[in-house]
């Protein structure tokens, strides 16, 4: 009897066993298609080196046009509940709610809003916000900042370890590297002697320029141009006799929206109007979320502009 009973024992739990496990590899097919999600990587390693469990996040911030543009691209832009001032692409990220400029971050902003990741670029600031948001428990994955395809690479790959889309993220980055190699190789092979000198201005206010190490300066190489400014880091500001010095060919400019800036309203400022630029009158006007983030959309702006310097190639 005590052994027939064991025996009876053993064949129940052995059914359920194989219950459980039909019922395990279900789910595991039909996760997908029934709303179940996919869980990110257990950690990532961020930019600064941090080892970052991102949990299965829903609620994301982004903070960098680029960043911002990656999530979309890995099709995650519906898990973002808001953005920073430089992100304008794609145009839905309009309706979300900005925390303003992600290197003057209110620590009590963002966390007003309940993420439960936050994506932000390496530059965001100021220090003493981001070593508050550190020590919250909202995770936060910081995006390496790096102006060259491979960079745009290890951007889409971290990204997409920290939302568990890691399979997406592969296709991404293979169709943005190939988009870039393409545009690169529209100006590749323009000579030197016909390389021309553009400088790249946020705005003509305070005409801060663009110096080694921005992204702006990295798209005027891939476009074949070269950059004046690069003898010094980061923008500066560029005063008349300084850009009658550097005697650039082109000015380059962001959009502002409005259908400018004109050529009437660039080259009537002072400092510009005894440029070669100016006396040909050469402005050329890029979309602002082009320039100020190496993202899936850069070889776009290297594109654009390497048909505009060369349109005779």
């Amino acid at each position: 009897m005590v052994g027939s009973l064991g025996e009876g024992k053993m064949t129940h739990w052995s059914q359920l066993g194989r219950i459980a496990a039909v019922l395990l590899l279900a789910l595991s097919v039909l996760a997908p298609s029934c709303g179940f999600k996919v869980l990110a990587a257990e950690t990532v390693v961020d930019a600064q080196g941090r080892t970052v469990a991102p949990g299965a996040a829903t609620r994301i911030v982004t903070l960098g046009s680029d960043v911002t543009e990656i999530v979309h691209a890995l099709g995650a832009g519906g898990q973002i509940v808001a953005i920073d001032r430089g992100s304008k692409y794609p145009p839905e990220v309009a309706q979300k709610p900005n925390v303003g400029y992600r290197r003057q971050l209110s620590v009590e902003g963002l966390a007003s809003l309940r993420p439960d990741l936050i994506l932000a670029a390496e530059d965001s600031g100021p220090p003493e916000a981001v070593e508050v948001l550190k020590s919250l428990a909202i995770p936060i994955v910081f995006v390496p900042q790096d102006n060259t395809p491979q960079g745009i690479e290890r951007k889409i790959t971290l990204i997409a370890a920290s939302l568990g889309l890691e399979d997406k993220g592969k296709v991404v980055s293979a169709e943005v590297l190939t988009a870039f190699q393409t545009a690169a190789d529209l100006a590749a092979k323009i000579p030197p002697e016909r390389r021309k000198k553009v400088v790249f201005f946020h705005g003509l206010v305070k005409l801060s320029a663009a110096g080694a190490g921005t992204s702006a300066d990295a798209i005027i190489r891939y476009a074949g141009g070269l950059n004046p400014m690069d003898i010094v880091q980061g923008y500066k500001a560029a005063s008349e006799e300084k850009l009658i010095e550097m005697a650039p060919d082109v000015i380059l400019m962001m959009g502002d929206g409005k259908g400018g800036p004109t050529a009437e309203q660039v080259f009537g400022n002072r400092a510009l109007a005894a440029t070669p630029a100016a006396a040909n009158k050469v402005l050329v006007v890029l979309d602002g979320a082009y320039m100020i983030g190496f993202g899936p959309r850069t070889s776009d702006a290297i594109r654009d502009l390497a048909k505009a310097l060369y349109p005779k190639g």
